[in-house]
């Protein structure tokens, strides 16, 4: 994508009431939605996060399937979230907002037991050792997200990396931690819920046409 491009797409999210982008600074002195998206979404509907959700795909699907829901995309590209934005704006979606910012931050940004489910797809499984610290299902991360989550929440990670699908449920048994269900070739292995298998990203395909399996896991983190 050219600069104009990603330019235009900047200014473009300023204008969109869907995004919402704090400065790193004004989410530590203390995020103002903190504790309040649900006057946000302006009704009190359970909220659930895609954390680094790229062009939100996944966060307009799950949407389009679950109007009973608030759904939330997080990533630091804001031209890519753009896209999604936009979808939802023009298919008039008033359960979906996206927030650009880093992931790191997002037990600043949503308060104890506000969220109901959190979704990872996709992520970078972050193999080498010395990038262990930016993997997104590593102890530090669950520790941040069982601050927002739900007693009774859900955790969704979906894959194409067979290293983060092992490495993350190595972790969990090691933790002790509860694992609804767990699959390393989803479109060949029986049982996915429809919204692994109905929705898929623009990776996702690519993926796919390359012959690789992609895995999910369903856990719990309290």
């Amino acid at each position: 994508m050219g600069s104009k491009n990603k330019l235009k797409r900047f200014k473009e999210n300023e204008t969109f009431p869907n995004v919402i982008q704090p400065s790193r600074e004004a989410v530590k002195q203390g995020f103002g939605l903190r504790g309040k998206w649900n006057d946000f979404f302006k009704n009190d509907n359970p909220i659930v996060l895609e954390l680094g959700c790229g062009k939100g795909e996944y966060t307009v699907g799950l949407a389009k399937q679950d109007p009973n829901k608030n759904f939330i995309g997080i990533d630091i590209k804001g031209a890519r979230l753009w896209r999604g934005a936009k979808t939802a704006l023009e298919d008039d979606l008033k359960n979906v907002a996206f927030l650009r910012t880093q992931i790191e931050l997002v037990d600043e940004l949503f308060a104890k037991d506000e969220v109901s489910e959190i979704w990872i797809t996709f992520p970078d499984p972050q193999i080498k050792y010395k990038r262990t610290k930016h993997r997104m299902t590593n102890e530090s991360f669950l520790a941040k997200y069982r601050k927002i989550l739900l007693p009774d929440g859900l955790m969704h990670l979906k894959t194409d990396s067979e290293f983060m699908h092992g490495y993350t449920l190595g972790l969990l048994h090691g933790l002790g931690l509860t694992v609804n269900y767990a699959n390393h070739d989803v479109y060949k292995n029986e049982g996915s819920p429809k919204e692994v298998l109905e929705l898929q990203t623009f990776y996702e395909k690519q993926y796919l046409e390359k012959g690789k399996p992609i895995t999910y896991i369903q856990f719990k983190i309290h």
